[in-house]
């Protein structure tokens, strides 16, 4: 696997392209998985969203019908190759956002799934964070990885 360095030599990312692109659909299949269980029930969703207890009802109704078209859209364009920093960067907002928002529930006592992935969601637990840091990883991986140079 072949590692980059940054001119002061302290952070090494992945520059494997075929690593990368894997990362790329993991993490891209996930979000149009995830999405696309979420549009076919933006009310189910909804509830979800309300059971984490921040945001009010007619938030959480609008978070539930825009959200999952963006995993979807950031998902697929990350898979295809279209915008990937841009797709990865929103993709780690948005993980670093579902990762607060479940240690928050944690912490606050709420017992609820995580509403990630429709009737088929987890509990919001410390594994579910475990895994959404994963993807988190995989996501900035992408986000900063440099093609390598091409030599003349």
């Amino acid at each position: 696997m072949e590692w980059g360095r940054s001119p002061g030599g302290k952070i090494a990312m992945i520059r494997h392209r075929w690593v990368l692109l894997l990362f790329r659909v993991i993490v891209g299949g996930v979000f149009i998985w995830a999405g696309a269980l979420k549009i076919a029930d933006p009310l189910g969703f909804a509830q979800s969203i309300k059971n984490y207890q921040v945001v009010p009802h007619t938030l959480a109704f609008l978070i539930a019908v825009v959200l999952p078209w963006v995993e979807v859209l950031s998902g697929a364009f990350l898979i295809i190759g279209v915008f990937k920093r841009s797709s990865a960067l929103i993709i780690s907002l948005l993980l670093a956002g579902f990762i607060a928002l479940v240690a928050l529930a944690l912490a606050r006592g709420i017992d609820t799934s995580c509403g990630c992935f429709g009737s088929f969601s987890l509990r919001a637990d410390l594994s579910l964070i475990l895994t959404d840091a994963v993807l988190l990883i995989f996501a900035l991986c992408i986000f900063f990885a440099r093609p390598p140079r091409q030599s003349h």
